[in-house]
Order: C-alpha cells, then structure tokens, then sequence
C-alpha cells in the first residue's frame, strides 16, 4: 500500500512550515532590534563619556583661571 498525503495532512504541513518561517522571522527581527539597541546604547554611552570629560576640562580651567582671594 502507497502512502500519500490526505488534503488535511497537506494543509497541517503547510500551516507548519508557515508557523517556523514567521518564529525565524520574528527571531531574526529580535536579533537585529538588539543589535540597534547595542550600538545606540554604545554610543549613548561614550558621548555621555565625552560629555563628562569635557566638562571635567571646562571645570579644570575655569578653576585655575579665577583669581584667589
């Protein structure tokens, strides 16, 4: 006896592959968004880095330039 496939065994097949390719696709959406969200986070942090020394400079020489009393 040959076995073929039933209509239903077909259509459950089909709403099968189609529900990995939308879990790999969200997947593949997830992996990217982190990836975005790590290089903004990285440079969030290094320009508060550059922030923050700067500041430290301006505060440096505003100091030295004040006359003392």
């Amino acid at each position: 006896m040959t076995e073929s496939t039933s209509a239903v065994e077909q259509a459950v097949q089909a709403r099968i592959a189609a529900a990995r390719i939308k879990v790999q696709a969200a997947r593949q959406r997830r992996e990217e968004l982190g990836a975005a969200r790590r290089r903004g986070l990285a440079a969030r942090h290094a320009n508060k880095l550059r922030r923050l020394a700067e500041a430290e400079r301006q505060d440096d020489g505003g100091e030295s330039e004040a006359p003392s009393v």
